[in-house]
Formats: structure tokens, sequence, C-alpha cells
């Protein structure tokens, strides 16, 4: 079974993902300035903390696209392995400047909300709502891409549009209610705001623990690893598996196993085997940058170890 050089489809996606990238930033900054400027004139905090909210996600946008051009980058001596391990450091970055946003958001509101001032214009909820639909499908195409890459920076990133989606949404009810409401319900696109501010920041945690996982080299599903394992114990000449590890590095996978063998073989015997085996591994998992097999000799009752 020929080996397959996953090189070509790492690159296609990582510069998918940096595409992606900056068609957020682009976005972004036509949503900031449209809404910060409504805001003003509108007379509508949530709408300028909306705006404020984009700006930070053009810099998460940046973060990532950075993330990405990193890791696309070949190993070298000094990193053996690749520089796949910028793919979720940028995961993290954006995740962190997600919840310094809400933070920082939260605390303006609560002030907003302390301080006297006037209806939002109705003109606002017509801005909101396109805000609404163009991040809405920003996160769907950002996200459905993120698991195609299975990429935790490009997930997060779409959570960010998402988060963006759901402040403007909380601003539009908010700004509806101190419309409706009339006179003493001008803070409620304010309480609408902190609101927000509370999704943004559970958001920005959920996404922050993944990422730090990959970090960690925490072990990716028990079912990858069983399925690297069946694809080496469909080679001809292996008996057993005795240990299959699997660790994520960026886009790319990196597999530890152990297969056993018939002890008589000759050592080249046992080379081809192995080599068959990556082979096959890399064949059903693209992904696989590299796997390292060890071979272990099995000994019948009839050829006992020495």
């Amino acid at each position: 079974m020929p080996a397959v050089d996953p090189s070509f489809e790492k690159q296609r996606r990582l510069a998918s993902g940096a595409e992606l990238a900056l068609l957020g930033i682009v976005t972004n900054t036509l949503l900031a300035a449209v809404k910060i400027l409504a805001g003003i004139l509108g007379n509508c905090y949530a709408l300028i903390a909306d705006g404020i909210e984009s700006l930070l996600d053009i810099f998460g946008s940046a973060v990532l696209w950075f993330g990405l051009k990193l890791a696309a980058e070949p190993p070298d001596e000094e990193h053996p392995y690749g520089h796949g391990k910028a793919e979720p450091l940028a995961a993290v970055g954006i995740s962190l400047l997600v919840i310094a946003a809400a933070l920082g958001l939260a605390i303006q509101s609560v002030r907003e909300i302390l301080t006297p001032h006037h209806a939002p214009a109705p003109f606002t909820l017509f801005v909101l709502v396109a805000v609404i639909v163009i991040k809405e499908l920003l996160f769907r195409k950002v996200h459905s891409a993120g698991h195609e890459m299975d990429s935790a920076a490009v997930k997060t990133d779409a959570w960010h549009h998402r988060s963006d989606a759901i402040t403007s949404a909380s601003a539009f009810i908010g700004i509806s209610v101190a419309l409706i409401g009339g006179p003493g319900w001008e803070p409620a696109d304010d309480w609408a705001a902190l609101f927000a501010c509370g999704l943004i920041a559970f958001n920005g945690i959920r996404l922050l623990n993944p990422a730090l996982h990959e970090i960690m080299d925490t072990a990716p599903p028990k079912e990858l690893a069983q399925s690297v394992a069946n694809a080496a114990q469909s080679v001809d000449g292996v008996l057993e598996i005795d240990q299959c590890r699997v660790r994520k590095m960026g886009l790319d996978l990196y597999v530890d196993i152990h297969v056993g063998v018939a002890a008589t073989l000759t050592v080249a015997q046992g080379h081809h085997i192995a080599h068959l085996v990556k082979d096959a591994i890399r064949a059903t998992h693209p992904a696989v940058a590299d796997a390292l097999v060890h071979i272990e000799p099995v000994y019948t009752d009839a050829q006992p170890p020495a």
C-alpha cells in the first residue's frame, strides 16, 4: 500500500484557514466602523460596546492568521516536529482575548447602567439585524472549515464570530425593550450588553480548554488510536498490537506504535513490515505526519525466547 504524503493537504488546509482569518479581519473592520458610528449617533452604548468587541475580533483574526502561517513552516533543526504548536497557542491567545474583552465590556456596561442617559435611536435596530445576519453566516463558514481542518484556532475564531452575533442579538433585545418601555427603561440596552458579556466570557473559557489540552499533549479520542491500531493490524505479518499512542501537533498527528511479528523473521523482514505499517497508517489517516513503529518479537510455544 503506497504511503500518502499529507504535506500538500496540510498546506491546503492552513492556506484555507489563513484566508478565513483575512476575511474576518476585513469583515470586522467594516462592522466595527459601522457599529461604533451608529452607536454614537444613535446614543446606544450596547452598539458601541459591540463595535469595540469587533475591533478586538480584528486582533483575534490577526493572531489566528499569524499562528497558522507559523504552523505551516516546515520542520527545522531546532523544531524537528515542525511548528504545529503555534496553532493551539493562537487559540489560547484568541480565547484570552475574548475573556478580557468580556470583562472590560462588563465593567463599562455597569458604569452605563449607573449613569442616566437618553434612550437609543430606533435606527440602531436595523444596524444590529444586519450585523447578526453577517456574523452568523461568517460563524457557520469558519466553524465548518475548523471542523474540516480539525483546527482548535479556527474553531475558536469561529465562536468569536458567534459571540459577536450573540452580543448584537442581546443589544437588539435591550434596545427594543428601552424603546417600547419608554422613560425609565433607558438602561435596558446596557443590561443586555452585560448579559452578552457573560455569554462571551463563557465561550472564551469553553474554547480555552481544548487548546490547553492540545498544548499539554492530551491524548486524542480513544477511537482515533483504535482506528490507527486497526490500520496497523491489517498489514500482513503483524500478529498483535502491543501499544499505540497518538499525539496532536497543530494540524498533524504523530503515532508511536509497538507491533508484534513472528520472532523467526529476519531483521530485514521486520524492517519491511514496519514500513508497511507506517504506509498503512498514513494511507488511512492522512493527518498523520509520521509514525514511529517499534517491532517486537512474538514467540510461539515451539520457539521460546532465548
